[in-house]
């Protein structure tokens, strides 16, 4: 399943980035998302709790960031096994371009599914994954934004 989208900040291209690169932040923007940890530079462990119609299922695994261009864009890869449930991967590639009034962030994700979520159907499948990258990518511009608020007596 491919999708894109775009998602408008109020914050500059460094500070999204800063972002994009937080664990804490992309943690709490990830729905079901239970632990994120840096083992190296580009790579993280992820252990993610997920529910795709009927089937519920823990998925660990590890993303891998690649072709990082700081502070303009990155791939992320990630697969997770989820036991008998199945095993998700997949990647988005992740851009940021300045705007007139803070930055546009632009997203293409690619996400294959195998074993028994598989045998839900594309219509389960396609609506879960979407609904899963616009709901990051909505709760990443809400986060970024209400950590960046002025000191008091700053103008912001």
């Amino acid at each position: 399943m491919k999708m894109k989208g775009e998602q408008r900040l109020a914050v500059s291209r460094l500070r999204a980035w800063e972002a994009l690169n937080d664990l804490d932040v992309l943690k709490h923007c990830m729905p079901g998302c239970q632990s994120l940890e840096r083992e190296s530079e580009e790579r993280i462990a992820a252990t993610f709790a997920m529910e795709v119609g009927p089937i519920g299922a823990r998925f660990i695994g590890t993303i891998t960031l690649s072709d990082v261009e700081p502070p303009r864009a990155y791939t992320m890869t990630w697969e997770g096994q989820g036991g008998t449930a199945g095993m998700v991967n997949g990647s988005a590639r992740v851009c940021l371009a300045d705007e007139k009034e803070g930055t546009l962030l632009t997203y293409e994700v690619d996400v294959r599914i195998s074993g028994r979520l598989a045998q839900l159907g594309g219509p389960i499948i396609d609506a879960t994954a979407k609904q899963f990258a616009s709901s990051s990518f909505k709760r990443f511009g809400e986060r970024v934004v209400d950590t960046t608020a002025a000191p008091a007596g700053e103008n912001p």
